[in-house]
């Protein structure tokens, strides 16, 4: 039998007040509150904090506070990433962040989505089972390539992977591909200048 857990991250819809994901938020709760009030400058102690508690995180990768999340455990961070301060990665699906990514303050990034229409949102059984989620989720991973920056404010919706090497302006909302090696702005979000890449 498939695990809600397992639905979740096979991006199927998902039971999002199953027990286990009871447990991570409690989990992430904890964890989050020692990470907050960890000092700017006591390197170490945030370093081995994220290690505990993501899914990875590289060498030379920070996080900067306050910092939000959902899961902790579905947050892949590669070498030498900067997460600026104030960002929020919602991952009840997995979020990859690749080597050498700058993401700039106040960056929201979504796995978590939900049906478009109302009968199909809303779950007809909660009368009877109100121990469930009354909406009906389910989770998209989000893929961030190496060498990307997102500038400040922007937002990254569930199932979106942007190119390796590209940049997103601020306060952009980024709602589908963005390929590699591109400038793209806007809300929607959309290609406005091509890169040369280097050699």
């Amino acid at each position: 039998m498939t695990t809600e857990w397992e639905k979740c991250l096979n991006g199927d819809l998902y039971d999002a007040h199953d027990a286990t994901f009871k447990t991570h938020k409690a989990q992430t709760y904890t964890f989050l509150n020692a990470y907050n009030q960890t000092a700017y400058d006591s390197g170490q102690a945030r370093h081995e904090l994220l290690t505990k508690y993501l899914g990875a995180i590289g060498h030379d990768a920070t996080i900067g506070t306050p910092f939000l999340c959902d899961m902790a455990a579905n947050i892949y961070i590669g070498n030498k990433v900067s997460v600026n301060m104030n960002c929020s990665l919602m991952d009840s699906n997995r979020i990859t962040i690749d080597d050498e990514t700058m993401i700039g303050p106040n960056v929201q990034i979504y796995t978590a989505t939900h049906p478009v229409t109302v009968d199909d949102r809303l779950n007809a059984d909660w009368d009877a089972h109100p121990e469930q989620h009354f909406v009906r989720t389910r989770a998209l991973p989000v893929h961030i390539e190496h060498q990307c920056w997102l500038g400040g404010g922007v937002i990254v919706l569930p199932g979106v992977t942007i190119g390796a090497g590209s940049v997103i302006g601020a306060g952009s909302v980024v709602t589908h591909d963005i390929p590699a090696g591109v400038v793209a702005v806007g809300n929607p979000c959309h290609v406005v200048r091509t890169l040369i890449q280097q050699a």
